[in-house]
């Protein structure tokens, strides 16, 4: 699904230049749950952003599902971004004036699908993530736990291939990541690819592997004989 080959980035400003990523290679497939740790600044989100089309990189080649990223302009990365990946933040990033069933809604809106077909698809998200009984609430009559279960909810609702999720349950306390993690596990299981960028130690053994960067590169890859599942 991603192929990434000695990929570079680099931040200018008038006075100095950053190199943030330093010939990373990384390949993932199909059905993976891949999580990205390090310490702060070493590159992880920069890598996220890139993975998502929210970036370009300055060097190097990143191919997503067949397509070389770098040949593609701005609305046709835009086009293959809306079918393909659902985002997930640490902040949430619901938007405040919209109800839950209005947020998970949007990305289908954008998609140009029928009213009828999206009620369907907002109801049985919304289900899944045992959330319809707040359906009409507002991002800010939520607890933390239920919104990262609306921006879950928004992120799968468009059937994506891949979920990228930047620090999914930074703003959660243990019990709410628990449940958050074990969401992304059973997305997984249903063959969702998900790439994770996260600090906690916890969080990584659900993944399938483990990418360890530091200050731009790839420092050290492990496999997880055995993720983490709960029942």
């Amino acid at each position: 699904m991603i192929a990434i080959n000695n990929l570079k980035k680099t931040f200018r400003t008038e006075e100095i230049e950053t190199l943030v990523l330093n010939n990373v290679n990384l390949n993932v497939k199909q059905g993976e749950f891949v999580a990205i740790m390090g310490p702060s600044g070493c590159g992880k989100s920069t890598l996220l952003n890139i993975i998502g089309m929210l970036d370009t990189p300055t060097d190097g080649s990143y191919e997503f599902a067949g397509h070389e990223i770098q040949n593609l302009d701005q609305s046709e990365r835009t086009q293959l971004r809306k079918g393909n990946l659902g985002f997930i933040f640490q902040s949430f990033n619901l938007i405040d004036e919209l109800t839950v069933f209005e947020n998970v809604e949007l990305p289908l809106i954008y998609l140009n699908i029928k009213k009828d077909e999206r009620k369907k698809r907002v109801r049985e998200v919304l289900e899944r993530m045992k959330i319809a009984h707040r359906e009409k609430h507002f991002p800010q009559q939520l607890s933390g736990g239920q919104q990262q279960r609306v921006a879950i909810s928004r992120a799968v609702v468009i059937n994506p291939k891949l979920i990228l999720a930047d620090e999914p349950t930074g703003n959660l306390d243990s019990k709410n990541g628990v449940e958050v993690m074990d969401l992304l596990t059973e997305l997984n299981q249903d063959d969702t690819t998900i790439i994770m960028v996260t600090h906690s130690d916890r969080d990584s053994h659900y993944a399938h592997r483990v990418i360890n960067l530091f200050d731009g590169q790839i420092v050290t890859e492990n496999i997880n004989k055995k993720s983490v599942t709960h029942s």
